[in-house]
């Protein structure tokens, strides 16, 4: 029985089990396939509502999080927005801090799930819709202060490892399923490394000859060790310049892309016109890095990769103009 045919408790019941599509026009010059994962059809338009429920979920079971206790994350936008559901579902006041350089869509939509958000000001060198690692540096020192003077419990998705479980329990199996296990890579914008690290396990585990490349932007490829020349970046929600993102493990690392906004852009846009699919920033560079690994080494072979988030969420940003 599908989870469509049954009566769910809650909006949290439809987090997860999102659809896997072949994307067989943009690839229909190419050797090979590609399978997005669309989970921007989570109920908060982003992947991070997995990430979401599983920090709360995890929090309740150990005792970390006590009932009504307030709930504080800094976020792009996508982890608050799946914070603010499952802490409204759940009873919890949650508070998201965020880069006034992210898209003010997500500040309002995470306002309009019940959420009190914090806009942060970015430095004066930074430009609005491009967050720098120095904007977010500022982003952290409010949310650490906020945990502080509220008491909070803080869902931190760059540190707990309810990150790395929600998509190593459960996104990388999915994949594996709908694929019937025929992957042969896997690519992945980089943020806080919980998608990409708890899916490249998950694939390992099933097959080591799975070959997992993180993607990151042009000029602030800092996870390839590459000099960062270009920290304001268009592609929000990564390429923060951060080199100690806990789950990141070697073992789980076969290469490395660098996309540039230029290209991600571009293939955002080729996503909805040819596929149908209305997606963000991050996910046009993971289908761009795709491509790449179709036309290099992973040349007929079957390429998964991540819809990270709705394109809904840019509609203010230079992706559609």
């Amino acid at each position: 029985m599908s989870r469509n045919d049954i009566l769910m408790h809650s909006v949290i019941d439809a987090i997860g089990s999102t659809p896997l599509v072949e994307l067989s026009r943009i690839t229909k010059n190419l050797d090979g396939k590609i399978f997005a994962k669309l989970d921007y059809l989570n109920p908060g338009f982003s992947k991070k509502d997995r990430i979401a429920l599983q920090i709360i979920e995890d929090a309740e079971k150990s005792g970390s999080l006590k009932p009504g206790q307030t709930v504080v994350e800094l976020t792009s936008g996508n982890t608050g927005t799946g914070l603010a559901i499952v802490c409204g579902i759940k009873g919890y006041p949650f508070i998201a801090v965020m880069s006034k350089g992210n898209s003010i869509e997500r500040a309002r939509m995470m306002s309009a799930l019940g959420a009190e958000v914090v806009l942060v000001d970015q430095l004066k060198n930074s430009v609005i819709g491009k967050v720098s690692g120095g904007d977010l540096e500022l982003v952290e020192k409010r949310t650490q202060k906020l945990v502080k003077e509220r008491d909070a419990f803080r869902a931190d998705q760059f540190q707990l490892v309810a990150n790395f479980r929600a998509h190593y329990i459960y996104t990388g199996p999915e994949i594996l399923k709908q694929s019937e296990g025929k992957i042969h890579g896997f690519c992945d914008f980089v943020g806080t490394g919980g998608t990409f690290s708890g899916c490249a396990a998950s694939f390992k585990n099933y097959d080591s000859t799975i070959k997992c490349f993180i993607v990151e932007p042009v000029g602030a490829a800092v996870l390839a060790c590459e000099t960062v020349t270009k920290p304001n970046h268009n592609i929000q929600g990564g390429g923060y310049s951060k080199r100690d993102l806990k789950y990141l493990k070697p073992d789980y690392i076969d290469g490395y892309l660098s996309i540039s906004d230029k290209e991600a852009i571009k293939t955002a846009r080729q996503l909805a016109k040819e596929e149908g699919i209305f997606a963000g920033y991050s996910s046009g560079a993971n289908i761009a890095a795709a491509i790449q690994l179709l036309k290099g080494p992973l040349e007929g072979k079957n390429i998964a990769t991540i819809i990270n988030d709705s394109g809904l969420k840019y509609l203010s940003t230079d992706l559609w103009k």
